[in-house]
């Protein structure tokens, strides 16, 4: 594993350029990739307005999407890393609108996802293969259960989709492309900031490795060391204290199954964002880390695999559903949070010599700047 931020040091970006510099070519790449993307993204949705495709999107729309994410998610991670570059109320702003067209977009892609991934388990458990027969091959609650599960994501995409054309000719998505158009023109960085020397990002790329490993530390990594991650299904970590319950509910001293579950995902998920975040500031600095993306990738697995749990649990709680369709659901429930034990035991192994390169960094950009923070050098 390489030291990344030694790395990023030695990189003709960082080392040659200003601050400014940096920053401004960056965000301008970006935003300039947000407004190439937006039409193809906004138009071949909006071109059918109520309609909804029975393959999804075509293949140019859904590319224009995951364009128009890629740079919405990139321009949002350097606003929130190098703030301090920034007047403080219009990265804010800015951050908020971009989340806004983040959790719209992200939606139906979503949903097609899941509907893979789950259909595509329960047919590999269903199936007689060469290797012998799956474990559901026969079973009579198979085709009901496929047959929920596609109903129940077919109607939440329609749904997604339907939110995203109520948005798409708003007001709120015009401001965010005029937003962008200036972006991608003139980068507002703050007076005196822009001449500062390369080196002022590193320390900042250095405090979100500092809040990665931080968060990272959290993890029940022990639990997740063995290839099987039994004992992951059978205890959970800690769920966090909540406020006092309302007097109207009786039992408010238990912790519901589904509360459990996504209190024990949610440290995982959080450190998701973590990584995402410390990619983008390498990537400003020019400075990309192959390890971190194949840990975002890893990641990336173990949320869809959480998210693909969540919808089973749900179907499952369908009114009026056969028990034989109720245990196709819990074995194909049980399936993906194994995927999510499997996702957590690779991070394990990816994570720890990665850290340690990490930390001898984080040593050398402190002792350079002298232990000031980002912010005081910039003020």
């Amino acid at each position: 594993m390489t030291d990344v931020p030694m790395t990023a040091r030695t990189g003709p970006k960082a080392a040659n350029a200003s601050t400014g510099e940096l920053l401004s070519g960056y965000l301008t790449a970006q935003a300039g990739a947000f407004l190439r993307a937006l039409p193809q993204a906004v138009g071949e949705a909006g071109s059918r307005p109520g309609a909804l495709p029975a393959g999804g999107a075509s293949a140019a729309a859904a590319a224009g999407t995951e364009a128009l994410l890629r740079a919405v998610r990139r321009v949002g991670g350097a606003l929130h890393t190098f703030a301090a570059a920034f007047d403080r109320d219009w990265a804010a702003e800015s951050r908020t609108e971009l989340r806004w067209l983040l959790n719209l977009l992200a939606q139906e892609p979503a949903f097609l996802r899941r509907s893979a991934r789950l259909l595509a388990a329960l047919d590999s458990l269903s199936e007689t293969d060469p290797g012998g027969p799956g474990m559901l091959a026969g079973h009579t609650g198979a085709p009901k259960a496929r047959a929920l599960l596609e109903r129940q994501l077919t109607l939440a995409r329609t749904r997604a989709h339907t939110t995203l054309l109520q948005e798409l000719r708003s007001a709120r998505l015009h401001a965010l492309a005029d937003r962008m158009t200036l972006l991608a023109s003139d980068v507002p960085l703050l007076d005196g900031v822009g001449g500062q020397p390369g080196d002022v990002l590193l320390a900042q790329a250095a405090e979100a490795f500092e809040a990665l490993a931080a968060e990272a530390r959290r993890l029940p990594l022990s639990r997740a060391a063995t290839p099987y991650g039994g004992e992951g299904l059978h205890r959970l970590g800690a769920v966090p204290p909540t406020r006092e319950p309302e007097p109207s509910r009786a039992r408010g001293s238990e912790v519901d199954a589904d509360s459990a579950v996504a209190a024990d995902d949610a440290p995982w998920h959080r450190v998701r964002i973590l990584v995402k975040r410390a990619r983008y500031a390498l990537e400003v600095c020019g400075a990309p880390e192959p390890d971190l993306d194949l840990l975002d990738r890893t990641l990336h697995r173990h949320q869809e695999a959480a998210d693909a749990a969540v919808t089973v649990a749900t179907a499952a709680r369908t009114p009026r559903i056969t028990p034989a369709t109720a245990y196709v659901l819990g074995v194909v429930h049980a399936d993906q949070r194994l995927e999510v034990e499997a996702a957590r035991y690779a991070f394990g192994h990816q994570w720890p010599n990665l850290a340690t390169g990490l930390a001898a960094g984080w040593g050398s950009l402190r002792s350079e700047t002298g232990g000031a923070t980002p912010a005081q050098r910039m003020a």
